[in-house]
């Protein structure tokens, strides 16, 4: 007979069973990438944007087992930019038990209210740099190592709280090496011509650290007016994105687009799929697990399409053919196998793009669910 036990998560060992809980529960699961432990750890405890975050933890014991976890987070920049009182929940993991599942949703759901939130949404992650929406479909493929993956029964636990369709967003997979269907071809040469755009150097552009700081500036003012519920980047954030990003791009398959004054017009970076490694590493980085994604970062059979986009003044003006030309040649080159694209919200008319090319399948549907606080949930 179950012994369920709500627990907050305080002190190391606490959180470490927190982090662990998913290797246990998705053991089983060929599909699943877990995340490194020591990046969960310093994500769920020094990231940037715990500067102005709040978040609590939770697990549900069954006697001294853990069988469910769930991190509720308040991004007062995200409610003050859009005029909400929003909690958010994230790293919510548990077995197929909606018992489990109402005590962590409604711990986070009590902790929102008792600040004063009237909305609950999720999965999410603090800001919008990080893992969010749950799977809807696609659940036999290998996700992207910045995506998260669930159980199918997920839906069906937060749905029966009470929980609805926020949005969605949607993954493509391609061919990465076919080459830009021949429209986009004459587009993207005309625009050249048109602009006076050139291509520049993403190596050159890492060693220049008032560049790297200029493009993630660039980067974030790309997505505020285009992307659902985008958060701009502070600082902070900006520092700790581009030393996490830069150390796996190169000029091998990422594109910068500048104008004849050097400044960055569009880009489209990519990177190679790291998932199987991560899943090879069991979530440590010693003793192999860094060997694993050495030799995976030279591996572009599956490539990963992180971040493409282009300054605001820019958009809407067809360069996006320019990057999308130039990564197809590359690719070409390098002798690259399937591309999956990042997540985009359904109703983002740039997600059109994938449409133009023959061979696209949809790779994945994820989901953000929100509710009420308090409205109909187990029990009632």
């Amino acid at each position: 007979m179950a012994d369920y036990t709500l627990v907050e998560v305080k002190g190391k060992k606490c959180l470490k069973e927190f982090i662990r809980f998913p290797d246990r529960l998705y053991k089983d699961c060929a599909q699943y990438v877990p995340a490194l432990h020591s990046d969960q750890m310093k994500t769920l405890t020094r990231d940037a944007a715990l500067d102005y975050c709040t978040h609590r933890m939770w697990m549900v014991r069954d006697g001294r087992q853990v069988v469910g976890r769930i991190c509720a987070m308040v991004n007062p920049r995200y409610n003050e930019r859009y005029g909400k009182k929003c909690v958010r929940f994230g790293w919510f993991d548990c077995i197929d038990d909606g018992t489990v599942a109402g005590m962590l949703l409604s711990a986070a759901e009590n902790w929102g209210g008792e600040l004063g939130m009237d909305t609950i949404h999720g999965p999410l992650f603090f800001n919008t740099l990080g893992k969010q929406g749950m799977l809807v479909e696609g659940f036999g493929n290998i996700p992207p190592f910045n995506c998260l993956y669930n159980y199918p029964y997920y839906n069906r636990l937060v749905q029966d709280y009470g929980f609805e369709k926020e949005c969605d967003w949607v993954q493509y997979r391609m061919d990465a090496a076919k080459g830009v269907p021949e429209k986009a071809e004459r587009v993207a040469r005309i625009i050249e011509q048109r602009y006076n755009l050139h291509f520049g150097s993403i190596d050159r552009l890492k060693k220049d650290p008032a560049m790297v700081r200029k493009f993630f500036h660039m980067y974030s003012d790309s997505f505020a007016g285009s992307v659902y519920n985008f958060i701009p980047f502070t600082e902070k954030e900006i520092d700790q994105e581009a030393a996490s990003i830069l150390p796996f791009v190169s000029d091998k398959a990422c594109v910068l687009v500048l104008d004849e004054n050097e400044e960055i017009v569009a880009f489209g970076i990519c990177t190679p799929s790291i998932s199987k490694a991560l899943q090879k590493a069991r979530g440590r980085l010693f003793p192999f697990g860094w060997y694993h994604l050495l030799r995976a970062m030279n591996d572009f059979s599956v490539t990963d399409l992180m971040i493409n986009g282009a300054v605001p003044e820019w958009q809407n003006r067809g360069v996006s053919a320019m990057y999308y030309k130039e990564m197809a040649a590359k690719a070409r080159k390098i002798g690259m196998g399937d591309a999956i694209s990042n997540p985009q919200i359904e109703t983002n008319s740039a997600a059109n793009i994938w449409n133009a090319y023959e061979d696209h399948t949809l790779f994945m549907r994820r989901r953000c669910y929100i509710k009420k606080i308090g409205e109909t949930s187990y029990g009632k």
